[in-house]
């Protein structure tokens, strides 16, 4: 059933990675098993056995070719370096390539302590196990780079948190699991040769279009690439309104993916400061913040690059410095792509960007929903629209806006029809909104029915399509039912 694995990363030297088997669980159920993507990496379906297919998913069984490791990796929590973290509850059983040629990680999510546990379970609950499942395969409707939901299974065990849950692993595709904290792992052991190594690995395998660089002139592009893709990650987070919630270096994939959904959050009532996170007390990783932190996680990747980049340290330094400052005009070119297509903007105009923001200054002066404010602003093109209006507390800054916008749409050499059409291509009207998330644990978590995690992933399989009956799902948690705190699950 399963595809062929490779074994790349497993025949690296063995200071990458501790060789681990996941610990089996007791009662493997699958309750979720993604058959499109299963289809994309190779699965044959005509074989698939749901029993056989829950003892692989959860640990139980490794299947043919696989060889299990714990990865080995660094990272900055919160600002303050930890120097080896690690894998301690995942477990990368081996990589196959794709119907379309490209070279995925499968990863256990939940498979038992490993030698990187530092005294945890390595266990995940079933709650958070869903929650990535959801919004992971919601970012990838979304058009957002992210690692994938394979599979979830119950393991028949409780773990422990705040309170006894239901335990699960997680079947997680990426990429791959490059990320920042990995060079820092090497880079603060002063193992130039591995995180020569590892450089050489994420071009092979995300930018290969750089191997054709001469000597050490492929290390600075490679900064340059990975810079690059984060610019264009973190753009479309702010322009679904998405907060990551723990932008750790050791959540920043080389690949460019979204990686390691734990306390994320999608925002109703728009705030710039706004934090979900309950481990964030100081609002490091505030929506507004994200930009600005993912620049500075590239610094501490620049920092490990600095030896191959160039052999004087200074020179080295210099060109590393650019990279990072040339951030933050391609951050801004970007931002401003994502969110000229959410107005219905085709052409560029130089007063764009304060149109953006002063659309958004009145999404914040009228406590209005961020996701259906740009959705219902489509009906609003060339009259009012008493559906948008109905979402702002206060209105005022939003009739001062539309005129302006409207002004501006005139230029554009389109139909309001047309104009309307592309705005509902990007902004959707079902995202996973918290207190959804949360409905859908309760039911599996409390009552062992997964029906609702079914519906809800169905919706947000198509999130930028009207789906007549459920307009439940669009719509803003009620007051009673508003989720302002969400937890790891570690």
């Amino acid at each position: 059933m399963f595809p062929e694995f490779s074994l790349r990363y497993a025949r690296l030297p063995d200071r990458f990675f501790l060789r681990f088997d996941p610990v089996p669980v007791p009662a493997p159920r699958l309750v979720a098993f993604n058959r499109p993507l299963a289809e994309a990496l190779g699965f044959d379906l005509d074989a698939f056995d749901e029993a056989r297919a829950a003892d692989w998913f959860a640990g139980n069984a490794v299947p043919e070719g696989a060889e299990p490791v714990a990865q080995a990796y660094a990272g900055h929590q919160f600002g303050h370096f930890n120097p080896r973290l690690g894998d301690g509850r995942a477990v990368l059983l081996g990589e196959v390539v794709d119907r379309e040629g490209r070279l995925r990680d499968i990863q256990l999510k939940g498979a038992g302590m490993t030698p990187f546990s530092r005294g945890a379970d390595g266990r995940a609950p079933l709650g958070p196990v869903l929650r990535e499942y959801l919004v992971s395969e919601a970012m990838h409707r979304l058009g957002v780079p992210t690692t994938r939901a394979l599979a979830a299974v119950t393991s028949g065990e409780r773990v422990f948190r705040r309170v006894p849950e239901p335990g699960a692993v997680l079947t997680r595709v990426a990429a791959s699991h490059l990320r920042v904290g990995t060079f820092q792992y090497f880079a603060a052991r002063d193992d130039v040769e591995a995180v020569h190594t590892l450089a050489d690995m994420a071009i092979e395998r995300h930018y290969p279009a750089l191997a054709e660089r001469e000597g050490q002139a492929r290390y600075l592009a490679l900064l340059e690439a990975v810079a690059e893709r984060q610019a264009t990650l973190v753009a479309k987070w702010m322009g679904l309104g998405f907060i990551h919630g723990v932008m750790n270096t050791d959540n920043c994939s080389i690949a460019g993916e979204t990686i390691d959904y734990g306390p994320c959050a999608f925002m109703e009532a728009y705030s710039p400061t706004m934090v979900f996170s309950s481990i964030d007390e100081q609002g490091r990783y505030a929506y507004r913040n994200q930009p600005w932190i993912a620049q500075w996680n590239l610094a501490r990747l620049a920092e490990t690059l600095i030896p191959l980049i160039d052999d004087d340290q200074e020179a080295a330094i210099a060109c590393a410095t650019r990279v990072i400052e040339a951030y933050e005009p391609r951050y801004e070119a970007e931002w401003l792509a994502v969110f000229r297509e959410k107005l219905g903007l085709a052409r560029e105009e130089e007063g764009d960007r304060a149109l953006a923001e002063a659309f958004l200054e009145a999404l914040a002066a009228g406590r209005a929903d961020f996701t259906l404010a740009f959705r219902r602003l489509a009906e609003a093109v060339e009259t009012d629209a008493p559906a948008l209006l109905e979402l702002f507390e206060d209105d005022g800054a939003l009739g001062d806006w539309l005129p302006r916008w409207r002004e501006r749409l005139a230029r554009e050499a389109a139909s309001p029809e047309a104009i309307a059409a592309r705005m509902n291509a990007v902004n959707p009207l079902y995202i996973p909104r918290n207190h959804q998330v949360e409905r859908v644990i309760a039911a599996a978590a409390e009552h062992d029915d997964f029906a609702p995690f079914e519906a809800l992933r169905e919706v947000l399989a198509e999130p930028f399509i009207e789906q007549p009956g459920r307009e439940a799902y669009a719509e803003p948690a009620p007051a009673t039912e508003r989720v302002l705190r969400t937890f790891c699950g570690t």
